[in-house]
């Protein structure tokens, strides 16, 4: 990534989970899934424009 962009996820808590499942988890899927997150809230957020909105609401996800 040429941009150094702020996690959005609990990389420990995120760990935690993917150990209790069995496995382990590279270095960089919390960037990955942090930009997996962004997408899906821009996404989101198109929609709440589109409605005329300011408020992101769970409908927004659908």
């Amino acid at each position: 990534m040429s941009e150094e962009k702020e996690l959005l996820i609990v990389t420990s808590k995120l760990k935690k989970y993917i150990k209790a499942q069995g496995f382990n988890t590279a270095g960089t899927v919390p960037e990955i899934l942090s930009n997996k997150i962004r997408e899906i809230c821009d996404n989101a957020l198109l929609k709440t424009k589109s409605n005329k909105r300011k408020t992101l609401m769970d409908a927004d996800f659908e």
